[in-house]
């Protein structure tokens, strides 16, 4: 353990006698503060004091900007295996212990590269500096320490200071005096403070980002342009889903929130782009669930001329690729399973992995009452649905999805299940289509896109008959879209992937909220 962290400083710890400071650097107009829900709280109206000491003395609470010099991080780096270094540093950073000990204190503190102790002494940094600072500083405050490294008697780096001044004085005590925050909920509707609380939120968090630009330099590496598509959009397209709809004031109707990338990167396609990607937020008003937010990452690329298969190869190489980039390894665990990565993944048919789990050959059942009394045969338990596809998808989702715990592909879909993927050559019902499954749940939709306007057009009517049905996730006529088609659109090959449970199967999280930065919460009554 060391030397700082053997003690804390209360929050209501009584100051010792402040003398006048010489410290400057403005604090501002001197205000009455407006009461705030808390204020009451003891422990604030003991900063809120603690802030009051700081103008007093003529010293900034919240300066402008800092004189920062180098991380945290770069000041060890500094000092490797020195025991001592001349070098003048200033750092900044927040303050997670205290130990004061009469004319000399210890400290630790932290910034986003890690954290480091530092050691004032009254006779180095002046007894008006020190006081001010005895008579200030909490837990959770930011400062700002100039000075040189050095090694205590038991090795450890440490920044000896020289001077120091406030940054921003924190008015509320950080949670359970970084015991850490453990009430999920708590932990989840207070973001920030559960990343101040639990490095393991931060670090979490922070390899998503990792994640993320991997996804990127992969695209990159391989030609393809990053693009960007409209969110607000007069019909929405592209997935089975609900909308979300607003309604724009100054074109006076409504408009949806994107379900999906798709329709528009298509639009590209037809416009010349050979392989086009693009990263962003999808909003689709379903409900919550431990795989599910209504607002998410999606990345969708597309490539001309080429097809499903295509799009299966590049998928193959993409997680493994992403895994190695951002951390270090090619096999993840995933619920106390070791999932591989590496090609070749196992390929499947839908209809030959439902036959394996259930004993159902949906081909011979094609419509919706004889697929439901095979299913009540069978003894199978699923959710009763409203349409033949739906329960065909139902059954994949419930009884075999579960069980596709290494990376598995699913190919060849029933076309009433993929309104955009092109039929196989010589089948009428069966499209080119695959999705990828690892740890029991859907990582990747793949289609051979659909490039016949003609088709096309005949597939919306299909979508617009069932919606009529009342199908409300059902596709909307875009003839808009039809018309692009026209136009002319290469042989193409496309994928989504839901980035969200990417991170959450890379990085073996359960829950798909743990890994978004700010998720949606249910309503606490």
């Amino acid at each position: 353990m060391n030397e700082a962290a053997t003690s804390r400083q209360a929050d209501h710890d009584e100051p010792e006698p402040l003398a006048p400071s010489v410290l400057g650097g403005g604090s501002g107009p001197s205000q009455e503060p407006v009461p705030l829900p808390g204020d009451d709280d003891p422990l604030v109206r003991t900063r809120r004091a603690k802030l009051g000491r700081l103008r007093d003395a003529g010293a900034a609470a919240f300066p402008a900007r800092t004189g920062r010099t180098h991380s945290l991080q770069q000041a060890l780096t500094i000092l490797g295996e020195q025991q001592a270094t001349d070098e003048r540093l200033t750092l900044a950073g927040r303050v997670l212990l205290l130990r004061p000990m009469g004319r000399t204190s210890f400290a630790q503190f932290q910034d986003a590269s890690g954290q480091l102790q530092i050691y004032l002494r009254r006779d180095t940094v002046g007894t008006e500096a020190y006081q001010l600072f005895r008579s200030t500083v909490d837990l959770g405050d930011l400062i700002e320490v100039s000075g040189s490294m050095f090694r205590t008697r038991t090795g450890e780096p440490t920044l000896q200071v020289t001077a120091w001044r406030m940054v921003a004085k924190a008015l509320r005590p950080p949670p359970e005096k970084w015991h850490g925050l453990t009430d999920v909920e708590t932990r989840l509707r207070r973001r920030h403070v559960d990343i101040l609380a639990n490095r393991d939120t931060f670090d979490l968090l922070s390899q998503r980002t990792r994640i993320i630009q991997a996804v990127r330099d992969f695209y990159h590496a391989r030609d393809y342009l990053e693009v960007e598509t409209p969110v607000l959009q007069a019909l929405h397209g592209g997935a089975a889903a609900r909308p979300f709809t607003t309604f724009y004031q100054a074109l006076d109707r409504d408009f949806s929130l994107r379900i999906s990338l798709e329709l528009y990167l298509k639009r590209l396609l037809v416009g010349g782009f050979e392989r086009v990607y693009e990263i962003g937020r999808v909003f689709r008003n379903e409900g919550l669930s431990r795989r599910h937010n209504p607002e998410f990452t999606l990345l969708e690329s597309y490539e001309a001329y080429a097809d499903y298969h295509t799009m299966l190869e590049l998928v193959e190489q993409l997680v493994p690729t992403v895994a190695q980039q951002a951390l270090g390894r090619q096999t993840v665990t995933y619920q106390d399973q070791e999932i591989e990565l590496r090609p070749p993944w196992r390929r499947i048919t839908l209809r030959e992995a439902i036959l394996a789990e259930t004993g159902i050959d949906y081909e011979e059942h094609s419509d919706l009452p004889s697929l439901q009394s095979a299913v009540a045969a069978a003894g199978l338990r699923v959710e009763p649905q409203p349409t033949w596809a739906k329960l065909v998808d139902q059954l994949l989702d419930t009884l075999v999805a579960p069980r596709l715990i290494q990376p598995t592909f699913v190919l060849d879909y029933p076309l009433e299940l993929s309104p955009f993927a092109k039929l196989k050559p010589g089948s009428t019902d069966t499209v080119e289509r695959f999705e990828a499954f690892a740890a029991g749940f859907e990582l990747v939709n793949a289609f051979s896109e659909l490039n016949d306007p003609d088709d096309q057009y005949r597939r919306f009517l299909q979508q617009v008959d069932a919606r009529a049905g009342g199908d409300d996730e059902a596709h909307v006529m875009d003839l808009d879209f039809v018309e692009a088609l026209q136009q002319g659109m290469p042989p193409a090959g496309g994928l989504g992937m839901g980035i969200d449970r990417l991170v959450m199967f890379l990085l073996g999280q359960s829950t798909i909220r743990e890994v978004i930065f700010f998720p949606m919460l249910r309503t606490v009554e």
